[in-house]
Protein backbone atom coordinates (compact mmCIF):
# COMPACT_ATOMS: atom_id res chain seq x y z
CA UNK A 1 0.00 0.00 0.00
CA UNK A 2 0.95 3.17 -1.37
CA UNK A 3 0.09 5.49 2.12
CA UNK A 4 0.07 9.33 2.36
CA UNK A 5 1.35 10.88 5.32
CA UNK A 6 2.69 14.25 3.33
CA UNK A 7 1.93 17.47 5.32
CA UNK A 8 0.89 19.02 1.98
CA UNK A 9 -1.97 17.28 1.47
CA UNK A 10 -4.19 18.70 4.46
CA UNK A 11 -4.37 22.09 5.60
CA UNK A 12 -2.18 23.53 8.37
CA UNK A 13 -2.76 23.00 11.96
CA UNK A 14 -2.82 25.98 13.93
CA UNK A 15 0.08 26.52 16.27
CA UNK A 16 -1.44 25.65 19.27
CA UNK A 17 -2.50 22.27 18.06
CA UNK A 18 1.29 21.95 16.61
CA UNK A 19 3.13 22.42 20.17
CA UNK A 20 0.94 19.93 21.58
CA UNK A 21 1.91 17.37 19.17
CA UNK A 22 5.32 18.10 19.61
CA UNK A 23 5.00 18.21 23.24
CA UNK A 24 2.48 14.83 23.61
CA UNK A 25 1.24 13.26 20.92
CA UNK A 26 4.35 12.89 18.75
CA UNK A 27 6.42 10.62 21.21
CA UNK A 28 3.42 8.62 21.74
CA UNK A 29 3.13 7.77 18.13
CA UNK A 30 6.60 7.22 18.03
CA UNK A 31 6.40 5.05 20.58
CA UNK A 32 3.36 2.61 18.69
CA UNK A 33 5.72 2.98 15.57
CA UNK A 34 8.46 1.33 17.29
CA UNK A 35 6.02 -1.21 18.49
CA UNK A 36 4.73 -2.21 14.53
CA UNK A 37 8.36 -2.71 13.70
CA UNK A 38 8.45 -5.02 16.71
CA UNK A 39 5.53 -7.54 15.07
CA UNK A 40 4.13 -6.12 18.85
CA UNK A 41 0.34 -4.95 17.51
CA UNK A 42 -1.64 -5.13 20.68
CA UNK A 43 0.90 -2.56 22.53
CA UNK A 44 0.58 -0.34 19.03
CA UNK A 45 -2.92 -0.40 19.38
CA UNK A 46 -3.43 0.09 22.78
CA UNK A 47 -1.44 3.08 22.30
CA UNK A 48 -3.56 4.47 20.12
CA UNK A 49 -6.98 4.38 21.74
CA UNK A 50 -5.04 6.19 24.12
CA UNK A 51 -4.20 8.79 22.32
CA UNK A 52 -7.58 8.85 20.28
CA UNK A 53 -9.41 9.23 23.42
CA UNK A 54 -8.46 13.04 23.43
CA UNK A 55 -7.56 13.38 20.00
CA UNK A 56 -9.63 11.63 17.21
CA UNK A 57 -10.48 14.63 15.81
CA UNK A 58 -7.25 15.54 14.27
CA UNK A 59 -6.57 15.03 10.88
CA UNK A 60 -3.24 14.45 11.52
CA UNK A 61 -3.85 11.87 14.34
CA UNK A 62 -5.42 9.53 12.04
CA UNK A 63 -2.87 9.94 8.97
CA UNK A 64 -0.35 9.14 10.77
CA UNK A 65 -1.64 6.15 12.04
CA UNK A 66 -2.90 4.79 9.17
CA UNK A 67 0.33 5.61 7.50
CA UNK A 68 2.30 3.25 9.83
CA UNK A 69 -0.50 0.63 10.23
CA UNK A 70 0.12 0.09 6.11
CA UNK A 71 3.49 0.62 5.88
CA UNK A 72 3.94 -2.56 8.26
CA UNK A 73 1.18 -4.73 6.78
CA UNK A 74 -1.50 -4.15 8.80
CA UNK A 75 -4.33 -3.09 6.51
CA UNK A 76 -7.74 -4.54 8.11
CA UNK A 77 -6.56 -2.59 12.15
CA UNK A 78 -6.59 0.36 9.24
CA UNK A 79 -10.45 -0.32 8.79
CA UNK A 80 -10.84 -0.76 12.32
CA UNK A 81 -8.95 2.36 14.30
CA UNK A 82 -10.23 5.00 11.24
CA UNK A 83 -13.50 3.62 10.21
CA UNK A 84 -15.37 3.99 13.12
CA UNK A 85 -13.71 7.53 13.41
CA UNK A 86 -13.11 9.07 10.12
CA UNK A 87 -15.48 12.10 9.42
CA UNK A 88 -14.17 13.51 5.38
CA UNK A 89 -16.03 17.32 6.26
CA UNK A 90 -13.88 17.15 9.88
CA UNK A 91 -10.71 15.02 8.82
CA UNK A 92 -9.98 16.13 5.64
CA UNK A 93 -8.62 14.17 2.42
CA UNK A 94 -5.53 12.41 3.20
CA UNK A 95 -6.90 9.75 6.08
CA UNK A 96 -9.67 9.27 3.88
CA UNK A 97 -7.04 8.20 0.92
CA UNK A 98 -5.32 5.73 3.63
CA UNK A 99 -8.83 4.27 4.35
CA UNK A 100 -9.91 4.06 0.93
CA UNK A 101 -6.76 2.13 -0.32
CA UNK A 102 -7.20 -0.42 2.80
CA UNK A 103 -11.42 -0.72 1.41
CA UNK A 104 -9.31 -2.10 -1.99
CA UNK A 105 -6.65 -3.96 -0.53
CA UNK A 106 -9.29 -6.20 1.53
CA UNK A 107 -11.69 -6.28 -1.52
CA UNK A 108 -14.52 -4.08 -0.18
CA UNK A 109 -16.02 -2.69 -3.01
CA UNK A 110 -18.87 -1.23 -1.56
CA UNK A 111 -17.57 0.94 1.32
CA UNK A 112 -14.82 1.80 -1.10
CA UNK A 113 -17.30 3.77 -3.28
CA UNK A 114 -19.05 5.48 -0.29
CA UNK A 115 -15.79 6.75 0.78
CA UNK A 116 -14.69 7.63 -2.47
CA UNK A 117 -18.07 9.71 -3.23
CA UNK A 118 -17.25 11.46 -0.13
CA UNK A 119 -13.81 12.17 -1.17
CA UNK A 120 -14.95 13.56 -4.61
CA UNK A 121 -17.51 15.82 -2.74
CA UNK A 122 -14.83 17.35 -0.82
CA UNK A 123 -14.45 19.16 -4.48
CA UNK A 124 -10.60 20.06 -4.25
CA UNK A 125 -9.38 19.74 -8.41
CA UNK A 126 -5.91 18.96 -7.11
CA UNK A 127 -7.30 15.69 -5.65
CA UNK A 128 -9.31 14.79 -8.92
CA UNK A 129 -6.63 12.71 -11.12
CA UNK A 130 -5.77 10.70 -8.18
CA UNK A 131 -9.67 10.34 -7.00
CA UNK A 132 -10.47 9.10 -10.93
CA UNK A 133 -7.69 6.27 -10.36
CA UNK A 134 -9.45 5.41 -7.73
CA UNK A 135 -12.62 5.14 -8.99
CA UNK A 136 -11.26 2.58 -11.47
CA UNK A 137 -9.80 0.13 -9.70
CA UNK A 138 -12.74 0.61 -7.59
CA UNK A 139 -14.85 -0.15 -11.06
CA UNK A 140 -12.32 -3.04 -11.62
CA UNK A 141 -13.00 -4.34 -7.76
CA UNK A 142 -16.58 -4.09 -8.90
CA UNK A 143 -16.59 -5.78 -12.31
CA UNK A 144 -14.52 -8.80 -10.63
CA UNK A 145 -16.46 -9.22 -7.45
CA UNK A 146 -19.92 -9.16 -10.12
CA UNK A 147 -18.23 -12.23 -12.05
CA UNK A 148 -17.16 -13.73 -9.04
CA UNK A 149 -20.33 -13.99 -7.90
CA UNK A 150 -21.29 -16.25 -11.53
CA UNK A 151 -18.11 -18.72 -11.07
CA UNK A 152 -20.02 -22.00 -11.52
CA UNK A 153 -19.70 -21.84 -15.22
CA UNK A 154 -16.46 -20.45 -16.26
CA UNK A 155 -16.92 -18.80 -20.19
CA UNK A 156 -19.86 -16.80 -19.41
CA UNK A 157 -20.62 -13.37 -19.68
CA UNK A 158 -22.97 -10.99 -17.51
CA UNK A 159 -25.16 -9.46 -20.13
CA UNK A 160 -27.70 -7.04 -20.29
CA UNK A 161 -31.09 -7.62 -21.82
CA UNK A 162 -32.97 -3.96 -22.40
CA UNK A 163 -36.64 -3.85 -21.79
CA UNK A 164 -37.79 -0.98 -24.13
CA UNK A 165 -41.60 -1.14 -23.29
CA UNK A 166 -43.79 -2.25 -20.42
CA UNK A 167 -43.18 -5.76 -19.70
CA UNK A 168 -46.93 -6.65 -19.93
CA UNK A 169 -47.39 -5.01 -23.57
CA UNK A 170 -44.60 -7.36 -25.20
CA UNK A 171 -47.39 -10.40 -24.84
CA UNK A 172 -50.40 -8.02 -25.65
CA UNK A 173 -48.87 -5.68 -28.45
CA UNK A 174 -50.27 -7.90 -31.45
CA UNK A 175 -53.85 -7.66 -30.09
CA UNK A 176 -53.98 -3.99 -28.99
CA UNK A 177 -51.35 -2.36 -29.70
CA UNK A 178 -52.84 1.24 -29.12
CA UNK A 179 -52.63 0.31 -25.46
CA UNK A 180 -48.63 2.24 -25.43
CA UNK A 181 -46.94 3.96 -27.71
CA UNK A 182 -43.55 5.96 -28.13
CA UNK A 183 -42.79 9.30 -27.14
CA UNK A 184 -42.57 11.58 -30.19
CA UNK A 185 -39.79 13.80 -30.72
CA UNK A 186 -36.52 13.59 -29.89
CA UNK A 187 -36.98 12.38 -26.03
CA UNK A 188 -34.33 12.42 -23.16
CA UNK A 189 -32.96 8.64 -22.80
CA UNK A 190 -33.15 6.60 -19.59
CA UNK A 191 -32.12 3.77 -18.52
CA UNK A 192 -33.02 1.94 -15.26
CA UNK A 193 -30.57 -0.47 -13.93
CA UNK A 194 -31.25 -3.55 -11.71
CA UNK A 195 -31.31 -2.78 -8.54
CA UNK A 196 -28.00 -4.49 -7.01
CA UNK A 197 -28.41 -6.39 -3.44
CA UNK A 198 -26.25 -5.51 -0.65
CA UNK A 199 -25.55 -7.38 2.19
CA UNK A 200 -25.83 -11.21 0.90
CA UNK A 201 -24.58 -14.26 2.40
CA UNK A 202 -24.86 -15.91 -1.44
CA UNK A 203 -25.05 -14.25 -4.04
CA UNK A 204 -25.31 -16.96 -6.73
CA UNK A 205 -28.03 -19.18 -4.69
CA UNK A 206 -30.30 -15.73 -5.01
CA UNK A 207 -29.65 -16.09 -8.88
CA UNK A 208 -31.14 -19.17 -9.64
CA UNK A 209 -34.05 -18.44 -7.76
CA UNK A 210 -36.72 -15.62 -9.30
CA UNK A 211 -39.68 -16.57 -6.95
CA UNK A 212 -37.57 -14.99 -4.27
CA UNK A 213 -39.07 -11.83 -3.43
CA UNK A 214 -35.74 -9.60 -3.18
CA UNK A 215 -34.96 -11.27 -6.68
CA UNK A 216 -37.96 -9.79 -8.21
CA UNK A 217 -38.18 -6.44 -6.34
CA UNK A 218 -34.30 -6.07 -7.93
CA UNK A 219 -35.69 -6.49 -11.04
CA UNK A 220 -39.56 -5.41 -10.69
CA UNK A 221 -38.25 -2.07 -9.29
CA UNK A 222 -36.34 -0.94 -12.67
CA UNK A 223 -39.15 -2.01 -14.92
CA UNK A 224 -41.37 -0.31 -13.06
CA UNK A 225 -39.75 2.94 -12.95
CA UNK A 226 -39.19 2.64 -17.01
CA UNK A 227 -43.11 2.07 -17.38
CA UNK A 228 -43.70 5.15 -15.44
CA UNK A 229 -41.46 6.60 -17.62
CA UNK A 230 -42.72 5.08 -21.04
CA UNK A 231 -46.22 7.36 -20.14
CA UNK A 232 -44.32 10.13 -20.04
CA UNK A 233 -43.93 13.04 -22.56
CA UNK A 234 -40.32 13.25 -23.69
CA UNK A 235 -38.92 10.69 -22.56
CA UNK A 236 -37.81 6.97 -23.97
CA UNK A 237 -36.68 4.86 -21.27
CA UNK A 238 -35.35 1.15 -21.08
CA UNK A 239 -35.58 -0.93 -18.14
CA UNK A 240 -31.99 -3.13 -17.85
CA UNK A 241 -31.74 -6.54 -16.66
CA UNK A 242 -28.75 -8.75 -15.86
CA UNK A 243 -28.86 -12.71 -16.97
CA UNK A 244 -25.45 -14.72 -16.73
CA UNK A 245 -26.12 -17.56 -19.34
CA UNK A 246 -29.63 -18.92 -18.67
CA UNK A 247 -30.29 -17.83 -15.72
CA UNK A 248 -30.57 -13.91 -13.97
CA UNK A 249 -27.46 -12.27 -12.55
CA UNK A 250 -27.25 -10.11 -9.37
CA UNK A 251 -25.07 -7.39 -8.41
CA UNK A 252 -24.10 -7.55 -4.70
CA UNK A 253 -22.20 -4.04 -5.52
CA UNK A 254 -23.63 -0.73 -6.22
CA UNK A 255 -23.05 0.67 -9.93
CA UNK A 256 -19.85 2.97 -10.22
CA UNK A 257 -19.15 5.73 -12.48
CA UNK A 258 -17.30 3.33 -14.50
CA UNK A 259 -20.17 0.75 -15.01
CA UNK A 260 -22.17 3.80 -16.26
CA UNK A 261 -19.38 4.44 -18.52
CA UNK A 262 -19.53 0.93 -19.88
CA UNK A 263 -23.18 0.82 -19.96
CA UNK A 264 -23.46 3.98 -22.09
CA UNK A 265 -20.94 2.99 -24.64
CA UNK A 266 -22.22 -0.51 -25.28
CA UNK A 267 -25.83 1.19 -26.02
CA UNK A 268 -26.92 2.19 -29.12
CA UNK A 269 -27.14 6.09 -29.50
CA UNK A 270 -25.98 6.62 -26.12
CA UNK A 271 -27.80 7.58 -22.92
CA UNK A 272 -28.75 10.55 -21.37
CA UNK A 273 -29.39 9.56 -17.81
CA UNK A 274 -29.12 6.13 -16.17
CA UNK A 275 -31.18 5.39 -12.43
CA UNK A 276 -29.39 3.23 -10.69
CA UNK A 277 -30.37 1.64 -7.15
CA UNK A 278 -29.14 -0.53 -3.98
CA UNK A 279 -31.57 -2.68 -1.98
CA UNK A 280 -31.12 -4.08 1.08
CA UNK A 281 -32.68 -6.47 3.11
CA UNK A 282 -32.52 -7.16 6.58
CA UNK A 283 -35.31 -9.22 8.28
CA UNK A 284 -38.11 -7.76 5.83
CA UNK A 285 -36.99 -4.25 6.48
CA UNK A 286 -36.43 -3.04 3.04
CA UNK A 287 -34.05 0.32 2.51
CA UNK A 288 -33.82 1.40 -1.08
CA UNK A 289 -31.71 4.10 -2.65
CA UNK A 290 -31.96 5.21 -5.90
CA UNK A 291 -29.32 7.62 -7.79
CA UNK A 292 -29.58 9.62 -11.04
CA UNK A 293 -26.92 9.68 -13.15
CA UNK A 294 -25.78 12.16 -15.87
CA UNK A 295 -24.25 10.33 -18.07
CA UNK A 296 -22.36 13.54 -20.18
CA UNK A 297 -20.22 13.80 -17.49
CA UNK A 298 -21.00 10.43 -15.49
CA UNK A 299 -21.89 12.40 -12.59
CA UNK A 300 -24.32 11.81 -9.86
CA UNK A 301 -27.18 14.33 -9.90
CA UNK A 302 -29.21 13.43 -7.05
CA UNK A 303 -30.19 10.66 -5.10
CA UNK A 304 -33.95 9.11 -3.02
CA UNK A 305 -34.18 6.76 -0.32
CA UNK A 306 -36.90 4.44 1.05
CA UNK A 307 -37.30 2.12 4.13
CA UNK A 308 -40.01 0.39 4.37
CA UNK A 309 -41.48 -3.16 6.04
CA UNK A 310 -44.58 -5.55 4.08
CA UNK A 311 -46.69 -3.36 6.08
CA UNK A 312 -45.90 -0.06 4.67
CA UNK A 313 -44.35 -0.56 1.75
CA UNK A 314 -46.99 0.54 -0.82
CA UNK A 315 -46.82 4.04 0.92
CA UNK A 316 -42.93 4.40 0.84
CA UNK A 317 -42.73 3.80 -2.71
CA UNK A 318 -45.37 5.89 -3.62
CA UNK A 319 -43.74 8.74 -2.04
CA UNK A 320 -40.37 7.36 -3.76
CA UNK A 321 -42.05 7.35 -7.35
CA UNK A 322 -43.49 11.20 -6.64
CA UNK A 323 -40.21 12.26 -5.77
CA UNK A 324 -38.37 10.87 -9.05
CA UNK A 325 -41.20 11.89 -11.34
CA UNK A 326 -41.09 16.11 -9.75
CA UNK A 327 -37.51 15.72 -10.02
CA UNK A 328 -37.50 14.35 -13.27
CA UNK A 329 -40.62 16.80 -14.23
CA UNK A 330 -42.80 14.02 -15.21
CA UNK A 331 -45.87 14.62 -17.72
CA UNK A 332 -48.02 12.48 -18.73
CA UNK A 333 -48.52 11.45 -22.29
CA UNK A 334 -51.92 13.05 -24.20
CA UNK A 335 -54.85 10.15 -23.57
CA UNK A 336 -55.08 9.88 -27.43
CA UNK A 337 -51.29 7.85 -27.30
CA UNK A 338 -53.17 4.90 -25.97
CA UNK A 339 -53.64 4.02 -22.44
CA UNK A 340 -54.13 6.88 -19.92
CA UNK A 341 -52.03 5.69 -17.33
CA UNK A 342 -52.40 5.39 -13.75
CA UNK A 343 -50.60 4.49 -10.55
CA UNK A 344 -50.87 1.34 -9.11
CA UNK A 345 -52.49 2.31 -6.20
CA UNK A 346 -50.74 -1.22 -4.15
CA UNK A 347 -47.07 -0.49 -5.87
CA UNK A 348 -45.01 -3.52 -3.87
CA UNK A 349 -47.53 -6.25 -4.91
CA UNK A 350 -47.30 -4.75 -8.75
CA UNK A 351 -43.37 -4.45 -8.47
CA UNK A 352 -43.55 -8.01 -7.61
CA UNK A 353 -45.80 -9.42 -10.45
CA UNK A 354 -43.59 -7.68 -13.15
CA UNK A 355 -40.53 -9.35 -11.87
CA UNK A 356 -42.36 -12.34 -12.07
CA UNK A 357 -43.89 -11.23 -15.55
CA UNK A 358 -40.01 -10.84 -16.80
CA UNK A 359 -39.60 -14.16 -15.47
CA UNK A 360 -42.52 -16.13 -17.85
CA UNK A 361 -41.56 -13.61 -20.72
CA UNK A 362 -37.97 -14.19 -20.65
CA UNK A 363 -38.32 -18.06 -20.13
CA UNK A 364 -40.81 -17.96 -23.42
CA UNK A 365 -37.93 -16.22 -25.71
CA UNK A 366 -35.38 -19.21 -24.22
CA UNK A 367 -33.07 -16.20 -22.68
CA UNK A 368 -33.82 -18.11 -19.45
CA UNK A 369 -34.15 -21.75 -18.59
CA UNK A 370 -37.29 -22.90 -17.34
CA UNK A 371 -36.88 -23.55 -13.92
CA UNK A 372 -36.14 -19.85 -13.66
CA UNK A 373 -39.57 -18.96 -14.37
CA UNK A 374 -42.39 -18.79 -11.11
CA UNK A 375 -44.32 -21.90 -10.63
CA UNK A 376 -47.60 -20.20 -10.92
CA UNK A 377 -49.27 -16.76 -11.71
CA UNK A 378 -49.79 -15.81 -8.05
CA UNK A 379 -48.02 -12.90 -7.82
CA UNK A 380 -49.69 -11.81 -10.92
CA UNK A 381 -53.23 -12.97 -9.36
CA UNK A 382 -52.16 -10.86 -6.20
CA UNK A 383 -51.26 -7.99 -7.47
CA UNK A 384 -53.92 -7.68 -9.94
CA UNK A 385 -56.64 -7.98 -6.75
CA UNK A 386 -55.38 -5.53 -5.11
CA UNK A 387 -55.01 -3.39 -7.94
CA UNK A 388 -58.20 -4.10 -9.62
CA UNK A 389 -58.91 -0.20 -10.92
CA UNK A 390 -55.21 -0.30 -12.25
CA UNK A 391 -55.27 -1.39 -15.86
CA UNK A 392 -51.53 -2.37 -16.15
CA UNK A 393 -51.95 -4.86 -13.15
CA UNK A 394 -54.51 -6.29 -15.43
CA UNK A 395 -52.79 -6.65 -18.40
CA UNK A 396 -49.72 -7.83 -16.84
CA UNK A 397 -52.01 -10.89 -15.35
CA UNK A 398 -53.85 -11.53 -19.02
CA UNK A 399 -50.69 -11.48 -20.84
CA UNK A 400 -49.19 -13.98 -18.84
CA UNK A 401 -52.64 -16.13 -18.91
CA UNK A 402 -52.07 -16.01 -22.75
CA UNK A 403 -47.95 -16.80 -22.53
CA UNK A 404 -48.29 -20.03 -19.79
CA UNK A 405 -49.64 -22.85 -22.23
CA UNK A 406 -46.31 -22.38 -23.85
CA UNK A 407 -44.75 -22.44 -20.55
CA UNK A 408 -45.70 -25.78 -18.96
CA UNK A 409 -47.58 -24.02 -16.33
CA UNK A 410 -50.56 -25.92 -15.10
CA UNK A 411 -54.53 -24.41 -14.89
CA UNK A 412 -55.17 -21.27 -13.35
CA UNK A 413 -58.97 -21.35 -13.02
CA UNK A 414 -58.92 -18.54 -10.61
CA UNK A 415 -56.41 -16.57 -12.65
CA UNK A 416 -58.85 -16.71 -15.30
CA UNK A 417 -61.67 -15.82 -13.61
CA UNK A 418 -60.51 -12.70 -12.44
CA UNK A 419 -59.12 -11.85 -15.32
CA UNK A 420 -62.68 -12.21 -17.62
CA UNK A 421 -64.45 -10.55 -14.93
CA UNK A 422 -61.72 -7.84 -15.27
CA UNK A 423 -62.42 -7.61 -19.25
CA UNK A 424 -66.16 -6.75 -18.66
CA UNK A 425 -65.63 -4.13 -15.97
CA UNK A 426 -65.91 -0.48 -17.27
CA UNK A 427 -62.02 0.03 -16.69
CA UNK A 428 -61.53 -2.24 -19.39
CA UNK A 429 -64.08 -1.01 -21.56
CA UNK A 430 -62.31 2.47 -21.29
CA UNK A 431 -59.00 0.73 -22.36
CA UNK A 432 -61.02 -0.53 -25.36
CA UNK A 433 -59.43 -4.34 -25.28
CA UNK A 434 -62.17 -6.41 -27.15
CA UNK A 435 -59.83 -8.13 -28.87
CA UNK A 436 -58.47 -9.75 -24.99
CA UNK A 437 -62.37 -10.45 -24.50
CA UNK A 438 -62.23 -12.78 -27.92
CA UNK A 439 -58.83 -14.56 -26.92
CA UNK A 440 -59.71 -15.21 -23.51
CA UNK A 441 -63.27 -16.48 -24.37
Amino acid sequence: MELSNRSGDHPPAAAPEKTSVAGGLMPLLATAREKLKLKDLPAALAIYESILASASDRSDVLMTISADLGTNGYVQEIIEVLAPRYDVEKHGAPAGINLLQAYLVTRNAEAAQHLLDLLFSLGRPELEARLVGFSNAVAELFISETEAVHTAEPGKKISLVSISKPIWFYGLEPLTPHLWTRSSGKPRRVAFAQCALLGLENPLALAGQPENETGQLCRGLPLWLAETFSYSAGYAPVAAIGTFGDQYAVFPMEWTAENLRQFNDSTEGGLDYVVTGTLRNRNDDFELIVRIWEVKKFRELKSFSAQWTPASGDSALLQLREQLCKYMEWTALPAQAGLTYSVSPAPLSYILSLGASLSFFLSDKGVLASNQQPENLSALLRAAQVNYPNPPAQFALIASLLRHPDLGIKGEPEAYQHAKKWLNSAEAAACQVEALQAKLA
